[in-house]
């Protein structure tokens, strides 16, 4: 990471880190993609299993993981603040808090993963994919989370690159272990949809054995010592990571629990709807990845920029983030539409599923835009450090907005489980404009520019 001195250089830089990062998301990604592809392929009864369990997963890990990927704006405001020791407690308090909370999980699941299947009262085949998938993804929790902290680190350095080639290096792996667990060739179990959750939790086993051990041996990572042992453990960097991730944990959670409520209520339709959302939904989800990705590279910018004092610098990369990720949100969902039923035909040899996906698609170009605005203006704020008042915003967006419209316009119009999809993209909007203004507000009131210096407050 470096100081930049121009809004071309700015641009440049952007890309530096953002390119490695959303390979690094896509091949994230990619275990989902995989994971869904062979088991459409195997059965559309699995693929609903598979959908249902994902649904219950997605909010959990990804809840969750919003806590520990606190660790990203922190460590790059210390290492913007050149305090070294600092990142190196903040990241080692960062994987303890990553393995107590897999544990959390881990028990929680044991106990209320039957009960919330019988709850929804699925088909007898789609109920026992969906406890047999997240069983196998049970085993992968603590890697997964440990993994999001390490790569939070290396990111927070703006050494991006790194984590690319490691996920370049474990998906193979990942394929592999997917075409052989849910069909049952060279001689292993033939176990379906379960086998999609097996063959992903032993991926994140070998993605964070690689990278822990460049941590632990390269540099410059292995100059910050963050293996130490208990010693390397900080109540009060654990409580920073704590009072900056729990609402970042929360807002990340109220999004993905929207989508997965959506998804459990369009499972009272038929398994046709059922796989046809998943598609669609799995579909634009591999091109949010572009502004994730955007997001994560604006976090790491913003939050070392504003550690350095730099608080005009920080205010054009949110805004260069911006809009970039709404260009390329335009684009992609365009192309969606253009060729919806092509896409749609890779999910699913089922005609009435591919019909009904490609319908779902026609509303990917409004979904995407208001889904980048959102995601990168909340972004710009975590690099500021500012999280409660996200937290609020989207609560009120997913929870009071989106969901109440998209059950009104799927029960008492005709537009049937397509209301879904516009009630996501109004709720998705309403959090874009929320954040941005929210943005706006900190970069004037808390970070605001004086002739001939910059002043702020970096709390």
């Amino acid at each position: 990471m470096y100081e930049t001195k121009n809004t071309k250089e700015k641009i440049k830089l952007i890309f530096v880190l953002l390119i490695p990062i959303l390979i690094t998301q896509l091949g994230m990604f990619s275990m989902v993609f995989f994971n869904t592809i062979m088991t459409g392929r195997y059965n559309s009864s699995d693929l609903a299993g598979v959908a249902i369990g994902s649904s219950i997963w997605n909010p959990v890990f990804t809840g969750l993981s919003g806590i520990l990927l606190a660790v990203s704006p922190i460590a790059a405001q210390r290492f913007g603040q050149k305090k070294s020791k600092e990142v190196s407690s903040v990241v080692s308090s960062g994987i303890y808090l990553g393995v107590l909370i897999g544990i959390v999980v881990i028990l929680l699941g044991a106990l209320l993963l039957n009960p919330l299947l019988h709850l929804m009262d699925l088909p007898e085949g789609v109920e026992d994919t969906a406890r047999d998938y997240l069983i196998g993804l049970s085993f992968g929790i603590i890697p997964l989370f440990v993994f999001n902290v390490l790569r939070s680190f290396i990111y927070a350095l703006g050494i991006t690159r790194v984590v690319m080639l490691i996920l370049l290096v474990s998906l193979p792996v990942n394929l592999l272990l997917n075409y052989v667990l849910i069909f049952g060739y060279w001689g292993f179990p033939e176990l379906g949809g379960a086998g999609a959750g097996y063959a992903t939790s032993f991926t994140y086993w070998v993605i964070v054995g690689i990278t822990a051990f460049i941590i632990k041996v390269k540099d410059p990572f292995s100059s910050y010592k963050v293996f130490t042992g208990l010693k390397g453990f900080s109540l009060k960097q654990s409580k920073e990571i704590l009072k900056i991730g729990v609402p970042m944990g929360f807002s990340t959670f109220f999004e993905t629990s929207m989508f997965a409520v959506v998804t459990i209520l369009i499972s009272k339709f038929s398994v046709t709807t059922i796989a046809a959302y998943q598609s669609a939904l799995n579909i634009v989800s591999f091109l949010y990845m572009i502004p994730v990705s955007i997001s994560m590279a604006l976090t790491v910018l913003v939050g070392y920029e504003v550690g350095a004092k730099r608080y005009k610098d920080a205010k054009v990369y949110s805004w260069l983030g911006i809009v970039l990720s709404m260009i390329i949100a335009l684009v992609t969902g365009l192309f969606v539409i253009l060729f919806r039923y092509d896409v749609a035909g890779l999910y699913s040899t089922e005609e009435a599923v591919i019909t009904l996906t490609a319908h779902f698609l026609i509303y990917a170009l409004f979904f995407q835009i208001s889904d980048a605005v959102q995601a990168t203006a909340q972004a710009a704020l975590r690099g500021y450090k500012d999280v409660n008042i996200a937290f609020v915003m989207t609560l009120v967006a997913y929870w009071l907005i989106c969901l109440p419209v998209g059950w009104g316009l799927a029960h008492f119009t005709s537009l049937g489980a397509s209301g879904y999809w516009i009630g996501l993209t109004i709720g998705l909007l309403a959090a874009g404009i929320g954040l941005s203004a929210r943005l706006v507000y900190i970069q004037k009131a808390k970070y605001g520019a004086v002739v001939g210096k910059e002043v702020g407050d970096t709390k």
